[in-house]
């Protein structure tokens, strides 16, 4: 049974008979399968399809081997291009549940991982040590460069199992493909900054801090903002919201906390802040 969503809207729900390889020997509206075509129903919805269909057999099933293959392409004259992903599962149909191939699943938990565990907790983690552990110096410097560059190497990794994850379901998500290039542009200015640093006497100096500080907050603000929008888009349970909720709530507690200590402190010496 393939379904599919056409151009102008409408959904398609055809049986095909799967006699070979070749294009000329998938033929539409042919097959084995004893169906009532009323009850079908095809929908999209973001970066999933759904497809329904009623299935008439001799005898209850108790489990059966189920093949799944997807694609972007839609068909034209019946005739189904190659598809660009697959996975399989059997489905036990005295109890509801099903157990197989956790592709792509396993991909998309993958993705989510680690861009979560890099844009979400290291990188910040290293921003906060930049901002309020400058006294341990030079201990400070790396620590936060040590951590900033295990974080983007792990957001890359991240990326790149996003680029393909996109290249097997070709998901609609164009504002959590954008913003991912967009952080991910924005990182790589990060680290190529660092090998720009001017010197601490250079006159150049402070307009590197501000480029650096405003840059490095942007890339942790978007980062947050498209890790929520990715577990909404990605179809994530409640543990992925809680736990990022808890992560941000603990970041967010732990900011403000030492933000107002370094206010205090500043206020009480009256002195100019370091730069590094």
């Amino acid at each position: 049974m393939v379904g599919w969503v056409g151009k102008k809207g409408q959904a398609h729900v055809k049986q095909f008979a799967l006699n070979g390889k070749a294009p000329s020997m998938v033929v539409a509206d042919r097959g084995f399968l004893v169906s009532n075509g009323h009850d079908h129903t095809v929908l999209v919805k973001q970066a999933k399809i759904y497809l329904a269909f009623q299935l008439n057999f001799d005898s209850q099933l108790k489990k059966q081997q189920v093949l799944f293959a997807f694609g972007s392409a839609i068909p034209v004259n019946d005739r189904l291009a190659e598809h660009q992903g697959k996975t399989s599962i059997t489905f036990d149909f005295t109890t509801g549940s099903s157990s197989g191939s956790s592709f792509p699943s396993g991909l998309k938990r993958t993705h989510g991982a680690l861009n979560l565990f890099a844009w979400g907790v290291l990188l910040p983690i290293g921003a906060i040590i930049a901002r309020y552990c400058r006294g341990w110096d030079p201990l400070w410097f790396y620590l936060h460069g040590g951590i900033q560059f295990v974080g983007f190497i792990l957001g890359l990794a991240g990326v790149v199992a996003g680029v393909s994850l996109y290249g097997k379901i070709q998901a609609d998500v164009p504002a959590h493909r954008g913003l991912g290039i967009f952080v991910l542009v924005l990182g790589i200015l990060q680290i190529l900054a660092f090998f720009l640093r001017p010197n601490k006497d250079s006159k150049y100096r402070k307009y590197w801090n501000w480029y650096h500080h405003w840059v490095g907050r942007l890339v942790l603000f978007f980062a947050a903002v498209n890790i929520v929008l990715g577990i909404k888009v990605g179809g994530a349970g409640n543990s992925w919201k809680i736990g990022y909720g808890f992560n941000l709530a603990i970041l967010l507690i732990t900011i403000i906390t030492l933000e107002v200590l370094v206010w205090t402190r500043w206020k009480n010496n009256s002195g100019p802040a370091t730069t590094y």
